[in-house]
């Protein structure tokens, strides 16, 4: 019958709305045979106790029935979602009266008596409409959620999700920001975050790695100089602290900073003000500082190595960030995002991830982080080996290796294994679940529970 192969592409029900048993049992009968589920009611009332904004069916209603007519339950229904499709059936005489109501949003009306195949082709079509609907409806979101701290910083892990939540928190807030986290963890993607997500976002974001200048230029650096101010100045040089101005400025490895300078840097941060070297005149500042480290400066100012009230000035907020072996679960969901970039930077085929690789990563400490990681993603696309060695190597003595239970490694193999077909699909959801071998709702619900966005995964 017509509507059998199409209704392998679609997954909505059919809700048949009739106040008489013997037509609501035909009409089910007749859309059964199509193959697709349905639902009956015997009011407009209960219909609309099965509707919602994600409800991904079809309505089959008669228009006259006694309370609540076909009529105005399309208007109630509208309400609801004006997307629904909505299949009117009328006697003879209300043909005008359903002509009017498809320029009232109806997606069909059949007029009594009407021939099943014609009641199939209608449902179909509309089955159809809605699921494109849907469809068009979470690309839209999964496009905001690209626009948001997700498409950043991923992970769903408790750590990650709180990090997000605490850059959520303080982006829009002006106070100064402690960064804390381990070599390679990702101190700038966060400053860059937080400004991003700030209101001082069309302003500059301008880094500086205080432990790659040096000593001899770093004051020039941030604080800029006159021409003339020293041997080789020939011009006048604009600072970091003054084109950052406006914007926010990020000090890394703020601990590597020479104590001397510390002492102007608390100056400049108190009074919001710089001086360039060689000039007498005072700059006003209006920025953001940013200021990252990888060790303890509590533990440094203590010792004598970091000045105890710079320490004080920067931490007014901080923001630390957990080290990978601390959330093994975000750990093959990043390796498969860096595999994904890789292969596109490389013009690379994607290739697979098989599970003793996945087993592999899950058993390292990673001392070096989410660069690492990225590090070992770019050899394994590339078809070298990985370099890394489960639970050993120059760490294991002051790391402790995580052990992953076997239900995460599980969900980490069924999350590869999607990710590698929707690669090859080039997302395309109908090609993707037909070689799985899973209904279309069932991947859908992994793809949710994974945080799979094909947008990750394909150009």
């Amino acid at each position: 019958m017509i509507g059998m192969k199409t209704q392998d592409r679609v997954a909505g029900p059919i809700l048949v709305v009739d106040d008489e048993r013997h037509v609501r049992m035909a009409t089910k009968q007749s859309i059964e045979l199509a193959g697709f589920d349905v639902e009956c009611v015997d009011s407009a009332a209960a219909a609309l106790r099965s509707l919602s904004r994600s409800w991904p069916g079809v309505v089959v209603s008669d228009i006259k029935m006694p309370g609540m007519d076909g009529l105005s339950f399309l208007k109630r229904a509208q309400i609801i979602d004006p997307d629904i499709p909505i299949v009117l059936v009328t006697g003879h005489g209300d043909v005008p009266m359903a002509v009017s109501a498809m320029r009232d949003g109806a997606y069909d009306f059949l007029e009594k008596p009407y021939d099943s195949d014609i009641l199939i082709d209608v449902v179909t079509r509309a089955s159809e409409k809605r699921r494109l609907v849907l469809e068009i409806r979470e690309l839209r979101q999964e496009l905001e959620a690209h626009k948001g701290l997700a498409s950043r910083l991923i992970g769903r892990s408790p750590g990650m999700a709180n990090l997000r939540q605490a850059i959520e928190n303080i982006a829009q807030i002006s106070a100064d920001v402690l960064v804390l986290g381990e070599t390679g963890t990702g101190k700038e993607l966060v400053a860059r975050c937080l400004h991003e997500f700030s209101d001082r976002n069309s302003g500059n974001f301008v880094a500086i790695n205080c432990g790659a200048v040096p000593e001899t230029i770093i004051e020039s650096e941030l604080f800029g100089h006159e021409a003339g101010a020293f041997t080789g100045a020939a011009a006048r040089r604009i600072g970091k602290f003054e084109h950052a101005s406006g914007g926010t400025l990020f000090l890394d490895e703020v601990e590597s900073m020479p104590l001397d300078l510390q002492v102007k840097l608390l100056r400049v941060i108190q009074e919001r003000s710089v001086e360039r070297v060689g000039s007498n005149k005072t700059l006003p500042l209006d920025l953001r500082i940013i200021a990252a480290t990888k060790i303890d400066l509590r533990k440094a100012s203590t010792e004598g190595r970091f000045r105890e009230d710079l320490y004080y000035r920067l931490n007014v907020v901080n923001c630390a960030i957990p080290a990978l072996r601390e959330r093994p679960e975000d750990i093959p969901l990043l390796f498969q995002h860096f595999v994904t970039r890789a292969t596109r930077r490389y013009r690379r085929m994607a290739p697979g991830l098989p599970q003793e690789v996945i087993t592999t990563l899950l058993d390292h400490s990673w001392p070096g982080n989410v660069r690492e990681l990225q590090n070992a993603a770019e050899r394994f696309t590339l078809g070298m080996e990985i370099g890394l060695e489960s639970g050993n190597g120059p760490d294991a003595a002051d790391r402790s290796v995580i052990r992953v239970p076997l239900t995460q490694q599980i969900d980490a193999f069924e999350s590869s294994l999607i990710r590698r077909e929707l690669i090859k699909q080039r997302g395309n959801v109908t090609a993707t679940f037909e070689a799985l071998g899973v209904p279309r709702k069932t991947l859908y619900d992994k793809m949710k529970r994974h945080g799979i966005r094909r947008d990750d995964l394909i150009d």
